[in-house]
């Protein structure tokens, strides 16, 4: 009866053992890379008020990327996010008056570890009414992980009208 319990115990053992070996969690946070050769927009980049462009990014993670974020947001009082790295031409602190605000989240495929982005994006030059403000903006990316992990970068930009 003894060696009875003990095996049993034993194969119990075994499989809670064997059971968390599969289960390896992730803790790594994705990255966003803006090295690539086609890159855009970059810091220091400007953009065009009622003219497309593309987002390329290529976002990364060691097990599974879930989906990432773009924000544009005014950077007219100069605030900053700690992950802008390279100093722009910024104008003088204004006060806003309309400025441009986009949010928006995307999906990522299943199943990949690497993504490059492709949005497409039109920065309006109005909100119907009226003009959008001219100046520095934020243009941030934001990825987050399958296991919820996230990175952010930030860079200034500016929003003009040609």
């Amino acid at each position: 009866m003894t060696i009875l319990k003990h095996s049993t115990l034993l194969i119990i053992a075994l499989l809670f053992f064997n059971a968390c070996d599969d289960n390896e969690i992730d803790t790594e946070k994705p990255s966003i890379d803006l090295s690539m050769a086609n890159a855009f927009p970059i810091s220091c980049d400007t953009l065009y008020f009622d003219e497309s462009f593309t987002v390329k990014t290529l976002l990364s993670d060691n097990a599974e990327l879930g989906s990432y974020n773009i924000d544009i947001h005014n950077n007219f009082d100069q605030h900053a996010h700690s992950t802008e790295f390279e100093q722009c031409t910024l104008d003088a602190v204004k006060t806003a008056v309309n400025p441009y605000v986009f949010i928006q989240d995307y999906t990522i495929p299943a199943a990949s570890s690497e993504y490059t982005t492709e949005a497409s994006l039109t920065v309006p030059s109005s909100d119907g009414t009226d003009l959008y403000d001219e100046g520095d903006y934020h243009f941030q990316i934001t990825v987050i992980d399958k296991e919820g992990w996230s990175s952010l970068i930030g860079i200034n930009v500016k929003i003009l009208r040609r």
